[in-house]
């Protein structure tokens, strides 16, 4: 695993902030309050939130209520629109595409016999991300924390597919890491995926990808959308597999009371992404 960088250490901090936020929403704790919690100067503090955030923490606050997220849900129908402009199979994510393809039957049976998997982990805005990539798309994205947390992801990668050859190459993926979160290349074609799952994971994973940056939808709301309506624990239950976090994004999808619930990757992560994506769009 790479050594943290400084995008992962702000991060770190940014998250302290976001989960003391979240937790004590109520009292809307000021400036000075925060940055006594984490340990920088309130300019220092401003600075890294709003260069992260592109607004201040009180505005990000805001934008992360319960009350502002019910709004969101009740006066936004995200998963009906993309429908209605015709998008199947991709779904923007900032100025990036997104397109996808299923593994065949026999390749889902075959755990990736003759296939040639690398990975690499690198910084990204919500802290170290584990990368897997095939020739045909990337497999895997994850967030890690501990070296623990990057071995059970490695090792959940060889058990997905567990007769492809398996090797680290951090500068193919660091290519694909800085597309994503860091617009360093001039590339404009389609970020490409290779999903594994069920049929029933596939659709879901297809309708999340339909839910715009800045927009949220229910549980309720995704398994509707695929004309499943009694099917919302197990559209949760895909959701929570999803096995390429952010660019399909399960962080957009919240309960029906419009609470942040938990995340795979963490509450912190997910209120971090659902509030810098909300923030981006109104500003």
């Amino acid at each position: 695993m790479q050594d943290i960088t400084q995008d992962h250490a702000n991060y770190q901090r940014i998250a302290q902030v976001i989960e003391y936020l979240v937790e004590n929403k109520r009292s809307q704790p000021q400036l000075k309050e925060l940055s006594a919690y984490v340990g920088l100067s309130p300019s220092h503090l401003q600075r890294v939130f709003s260069e992260w955030a592109g607004v201040s923490p009180k505005q990000f606050l805001q934008y992360l209520t319960k009350e502002n997220a019910k709004s969101l849900l009740r006066n936004n129908s995200v998963l009906d629109s993309a429908l209605l402009s015709g998008l199947s199979g991709a779904g923007r994510l900032h100025d990036l595409m997104v397109t996808y393809e299923s593994v065949t039957p026999g390749e889902y049976r075959s755990s990736g016999v003759g296939l040639d998997i690398v990975h690499g982990t690198h910084s990204s805005p919500f802290g170290s991300c584990f990368i897997a990539l095939t020739s045909r798309g990337i497999c895997k994205l994850a967030f890690v924390d501990s070296e623990n947390e990057w071995l059970a992801v490695l090792k959940e990668l060889e058990s997905e597919w567990s007769h492809a050859f398996i090797e680290e190459d951090v500068q193919s993926t660091a290519v694909v890491c800085n597309r994503i979160f860091h617009n360093e290349t001039n590339d404009d074609s389609d970020l490409k995926l290779i999903l594994k799952g069920s049929p029933f994971q596939i659709e879901v994973w297809q309708a999340l990808l339909k839910i715009p940056s800045g927009g949220l939808a229910s549980y309720q709301q995704v398994a509707e959308s695929i004309g499943r309506p009694t099917s919302v624990r197990a559209v949760a239950s895909a959701v929570a597999r999803n096995k390429v976090a952010y660019l399909i994004p399960c962080h957009r999808v919240i309960r029906s009371t419009g609470v942040l619930n938990n995340y795979r990757w963490g509450g912190a992560r997910k209120a971090a992404m659902v509030g810098r994506e909300g923030c981006s769009e109104l500003t």
